[in-house]
Order: C-alpha cells, then structure tokens, then sequence
C-alpha cells in the first residue's frame, strides 16, 4: 500500500479489494459539516470566526466517481452550491443514508441534471414522497420537477453501473441509518452504534470515513473518543473524519492530537483510490 500526493489531492494505491473494471475512482469531499454547518450563524467562537478555509464546512456529502459513473452520496441543502463550486454537471444515483433535512432537503435541486436514480431504504423513499409530493404526481401541466426513479434498498448488495456497494447497518440513537462500502472504501456517518454483525462488512478497509461530530457527548453522534475507538475497532488502513460541528475544535489544532492514519476531512479534499 502507498499514498502519495498530486496538486491537492491524495492518492491512495492499494491491492485491488473489488472489481471497478480495472478503474481507479475517486472520492471527493463536497462538505464536511454538521447540520448547521461552520460557521454557524451567530456564533462567534474561534471556529466560527476562523480564517482557516479548513474550518468552512458545508453539509456532509461525498461524490464518488470512477471513469463512467459519477455517484453522489447524501443530498442536503448545500447540494446546488457544492455542484456549482466543483463544476459537477452529471450524476448517475444519488445514495441516502436517512432521511434528516440535512442530507435530503437539496433533492428539488436535481432537476436540470435529469432523471435520477434514488437509492434508499423504504421508510426514506416515503419521506421522500412526502416532501415532494408535486414530483410524483401526474400533471398536465408543463412543470419542471425532479424526476427521481426511486430504488428500496436493505441490508443486501447492489450496484450502479461497475459501483458495487454493500449497504452497512447503523444506529443514529433510535434511527436505523445505512452507511455503504465499495471496493476498498466505507462511508460511516450520522451514527452512534453499530451492531456487532456489521463489523463484518468492514474488514480489509483501506479508507474509512466516519462520522465525528464534536468532543463533548451527544445523544446520537460518535464524539472524537467515540470515533477514535471505531476506527481503532475496525483497523482501516486510513480514516477521515466527517459530519464536524464547530465543537470539534480548530482544523489544525485537533489534527496535531490525532493518531498518524487519522484525519479531519475537509470540504474539497480528494482521494483517489487506484
């Protein structure tokens, strides 16, 4: 395993764990945020007010891209910024891992990119429906909406086009929330729990992202502590924090405290994974 570094980004090469058509993909960090996001409104703690553009996190959301598939994980009211800011102009499926505003509420924004492939669990599609309802009915009138093509998913594999993700089981307190793996990479946030048969969906990682809201407790987020233990648990090559509140502290600061293959995630940062 190696990881060396081009421009801004970080490329990771590891024995290949998957099939991707022989392709590498890469995964970029569109926000890093907690729900209201950093800053926040109002506040003027040093987080807040920090010149660092490390300590400016957008909603959390991830973009996976291989040579023919652009995936986007989680779809929250940055959505139509993060696009804007990164020139994404094309999305294959957008992954849900539950149904919170945060990373739902940007969906009515899809609508130029086209038809959109919805993978959720079913309890998320109906909240979904219930949302947008003007997006599933019929109408005469000439209305542009999202037009979503929603997909229950479980506990089972599935794939988008050469993507093959296995959905991982998690709790947010008392919400079941899905987290997904693809090839060498997981993608854990907005959790507290996970129940013990789902570490067997985590061996062999090389990058894991996970959830890692602030220092101090919280009801159905891992603090740093919490975080720490997981990925001390699971033994990814590398891990990423994500979904920071303004709690966690500064950018550089809590990054000197962390173990050596543990980082803060950042929005824009992107790691290629060959």
């Amino acid at each position: 395993m190696k990881n060396t570094k081009q421009n801004n980004d970080i490329v990771f090469q590891s024995p290949p764990l998957g099939d991707l058509g022989g392709l590498e993909f890469s995964i970029l960090f569109l926000g890093t945020g907690t729900s209201t996001g950093v800053p926040e409104i109002g506040c003027s703690c040093a987080v807040c007010q920090s010149a660092d553009i490390k300590d400016k996190r957008l909603r959390t959301s991830v973009l996976l891209r291989s040579k023919n598939e652009t995936v986007l994980i989680d779809c929250g009211p940055d959505f139509r910024q993060q696009m804007l800011t990164h020139h994404i102009n094309q999305l294959d499926a957008i992954l849900l891992t539950h149904e919170h505003y945060d990373h739902i509420s940007g969906l009515d924004d899809v609508r130029p990119l086209g038809s959109m492939k919805l993978y959720a669990q079913e309890s998320v599609l109906q909240v979904i429906k219930n949302n947008i309802p003007y997006s599933f009915r019929q109408s005469d009138l000439p209305l542009k909406v999202p037009k979503l093509a929603l997909h229950a998913i479980n506990n089972e594999p599935f794939s988008v086009g050469n993507f093959i993700f296995q959905p991982i089981q998690l709790m947010h307190l008392k919400l079941p929330v899905l987290g997904f793996r693809t090839r060498n990479v997981a993608y854990l946030t907005d959790f507290n729990e996970i129940p013990e048969q789902e570490f067997e969906k985590l061996h062999n990682l090389d990058i894991l992202v996970i959830d890692a809201l602030r220092i101090k407790p919280h009801p159905s987020h891992n603090t740093l502590e919490q975080a720490l233990n997981f990925i001390q648990k699971i033994n990814p090559r590398r891990a990423y924090l994500t979904h920071i509140s303004h709690g966690m502290g500064l950018h550089e600061e809590v990054q000197q405290t962390l173990p050596e293959n543990v980082f803060l995630a950042y929005d824009g940062l992107k790691i290629i994974s060959q």
